[in-house]
């Protein structure tokens, strides 16, 4: 039986979607009850904590098994096992950045300008964040002279007045952006993982039902990305359909009763669905759908 904590916050929404299309439904009593419950034989405690703290009560054993960034693990320096990257962010399947932004104007080019600078003057350079230890030791690597200090929120606000850079987090820039700063370097790429406590982990029961709702929610994810395509086409045509049909491995053909043909069906990328369909009915395939998907397991 696992102890599960998930991110509350910018995370909470996707991951509880996560959760209900890899059929484990997260119940609750209200979007503001720190407690919830999973209907699975393998979890008997769930809770919805911040993604700061989810790192270190995971390495304490608090719980057995949890998701956050890669940015909060290395920011708390936490002793967790990372049972694999979960593609997707706040608000799309892209990774998050961990950067260094600074004023539009800012003479400064690279870190290796800042750290030139750092290093001629004399002065320290002035750093507002989230992230004060994982600052502080991308920094120190690059030979910057800084005081880091924590922000609480609203850290782009605080250029030029009270910090002379950020170190924040951001999938597209487009919030520095506004507030008239740009991206110095990107000191971390910072994925969402599923991470285990490493005694729970050691113990053979725990670390199997750990990787089976691994893999309902990494099949869950993939799906996403994929449809189903069926389709019939007539028997003088099957070569040209399959030269343009992708497929996870290949296509499955089956005969039509009466020799009338035959029926296909492929998973292929929900990407490339636009154009393949017109292309498939340009080859004389007919009576096609196009189906979502629930899961992929490999």
């Amino acid at each position: 039986m696992l102890r599960i904590v998930l991110p509350k916050g910018s995370l909470e929404r996707s991951t509880l979607e996560l959760f209900e299309a890899a059929d484990l439904a997260v119940s609750r009593s209200s979007d503001v009850d720190y407690r919830a419950t999973i209907s699975d034989p393998r979890v008997s405690e769930v809770r919805i904590l911040r993604p700061q703290e989810i790192p270190v009560y995971v390495a304490e054993g608090l719980f057995d098994l949890g998701i956050t960034g890669r940015d909060w693990i290395e920011e708390r320096g936490a002793d967790v096992v990372s049972l694999g990257e979960l593609g997707y962010s706040k608000a799309s399947a892209n990774p998050v950045r961990v950067v260094l932004a600074v004023p539009e104007d800012a003479p400064w080019k690279s870190l290796a300008d800042l750290a030139s600078a750092t290093a001629d003057t004399g002065r320290r350079v002035r750093v507002s964040t989230e992230y004060p230890q994982l600052t502080r030791r991308a920094l120190a690597a690059h030979g910057i002279q800084a005081d880091v200090s924590l922000s609480y929120g609203a850290t782009e606000a605080k250029v030029p007045d009270i910090a002379d850079c950020v170190v924040e987090i951001t999938e597209t820039g487009r919030a520095l952006r506004a507030a008239g700063l740009r991206v110095l370097d990107t000191l971390l790429v910072s994925r969402t993982e599923l991470i285990a406590n490493p005694s729970a982990a050691r113990d053979p029961a725990k670390r199997h039902a750990m990787g089976q709702l691994h893999t309902l929610l990494s099949g869950a994810l993939e799906a996403r990305e994929k449809v189903l395509v069926k389709l019939n086409v007539p028997a003088g045509r099957l070569d040209a359909v399959v030269a343009v049909l992708p497929s996870m491995r290949a296509p499955t053909v089956s005969e039509l009763s009466g020799g009338r043909g035959f029926a296909l069906e492929t998973v292929v990328a929900k990407a490339d669905i636009n154009t393949l369909i017109p292309a498939l009915k340009d080859q004389g395939a007919t009576d096609i759908l196009e189906l979502a998907l629930s899961k992929i397991v490999r």
